[in-house]
């Protein structure tokens, strides 16, 4: 790689880039501190590749036009933060019960309700696991750089289009506000939604699929097919019912092509976790000051460890469990909230060692040696 390849990107940018390359060709949102940028950036690039961008009255409304126009066969994103992402919720559910590819783009700031809109934070980790009601699927990516905002945006819309279901980037307000050098590489894996290969007819069953298949294929709308799309619990044609055989069913496929699949979505990155007795597990922002803990804990002879998840949901069972052995003395869960990431990592550890919370709900980011004081207070007793 030389100099000329590499690009001055603020994390944002590199979103909306990234949501380029995958394909986007619509989106529409609502200007909200600190995702504002993504909505400002595609309202540029947009119409420079033939897309469409459309600024909406509201965040609700936003998420019911990409929903639309994913139907329509778009590529499509929103953007917001905090308030913003809680007014989705509604809709990010019927987009799970339709099956209907998209992605949003959450900024994490400090909360509750408006906060310190420039701050960042790690408060909508469950929001993002549980945010809506009922048992759906989820898919929650979180970059911890630049580079990361370009590449896991695209693996988001890949995602989205592969599991026909809403998609969550989520990260932090340092990693949306930065700006680094990125090589923009044109060798990524894009995914598209399957098309049903059988002519439209009366007899089309939007929502039919082969016995042992997870997934049907998405017929855009426009091109012949008709059928019927409802929040309500329905059958094969998309009509409602009332079958609770059926909403069985529905609701079981709908959740585990998801977490059944968890290894193949799952992306982590592990450092210096060979023969590792303490182990730290960080995201976002968190995960970076937590790699520099780990070399000035070595440093000072603490044999400890890292494990990042960039797939934040489904929970990264199989490759937590994959890093733990009976050497690991204490897991360390440092986050921007009181305690929420640590839960399930508590109950994939299940006993296996002491996990310890490292919370700060300060509005500001979390310094290596703040880290590694808390892991120390830990390591001397």
């Amino acid at each position: 790689m030389s100099g000329k390849d590499v690009v001055l990107l603020q994390g944002n940018e590199a979103c909306v880039l990234g949501a380029i390359k995958a394909g986007m060709n619509f989106f529409a949102g609502y200007p909200i501190t600190p995702s504002s940028e993504i909505a400002e950036e595609s309202s540029i690039q947009l119409p420079k590749c033939g897309g469409h961008f459309i600024q909406m009255e509201d965040e609700i409304a936003s998420m019911a036009a990409v929903i639309g126009a994913s139907l329509t066969g778009a590529k499509v994103m929103t953007a917001t933060s905090g308030p913003g992402f809680s007014l989705k919720q509604e809709l990010i559910g019927y987009a799970a019960i339709t099956e209907v590819p998209v992605v949003i783009a959450s900024i994490m700031r400090m909360g509750p309700s408006t906060g310190l809109p420039t701050s960042p934070a790690q408060g909508d980790v469950m929001q993002a696991k549980w945010g809506t009601h009922g048992d759906h699927p989820v898919i929650c990516v979180c970059p911890t750089s630049v580079k990361e905002m370009y590449e896991l945006t695209i693996k988001a819309f890949n995602y989205a289009e592969k599991y026909r279901t809403p998609v969550m980037l989520m990260t932090d307000e340092v990693i949306a506000h930065m700006r680094e050098g990125v090589a923009l590489k044109d060798d990524y894996e894009i995914i598209d939604r399957a098309k049903p290969v059988e002519k439209p007819s009366p007899e089309y069953l939007p929502y039919g699929i082969k016995e042992g298949e997870m997934i049907p294929p998405m017929a855009d709308f426009g091109t012949g097919y008709h059928y019927h799309v409802t929040g309500l619990a329905h059958n094969e044609t998309g009509f409602p019912t009332n079958s609770p055989a059926i909403n069985d069913k529905l609701v079981r496929r709908l959740y585990d092509k998801v977490e059944n699949d968890e290894a193949n979505i799952s992306i982590n990155e592990t450092y210096m976790t060979d023969g590792c007795e303490y182990l730290i597990v960080a995201y976002g922002s968190v995960a970076r000051a937590s790699m520099y803990t780990v070399k000035e804990l070595r440093k000072k002879g603490v044999k400890a460890g890292l494990f990042v998840p960039k797939v934040l949901w489904p929970f990264p069972a199989t490759g937590l469990k994959g890093v733990m052995n009976d050497k690991i003395k204490g897991v360390f869960v440092p986050e921007m909230n009181l305690g929420q990431y640590v839960s399930p990592v508590t109950e994939c550890v299940a006993g296996m060692c002491p996990v310890h919370h490292i919370g700060k709900v300060s509005g500001e980011l979390f310094l290596a040696n703040e880290i590694e004081e808390k892991i120390m207070e830990v390591v001397s007793k």
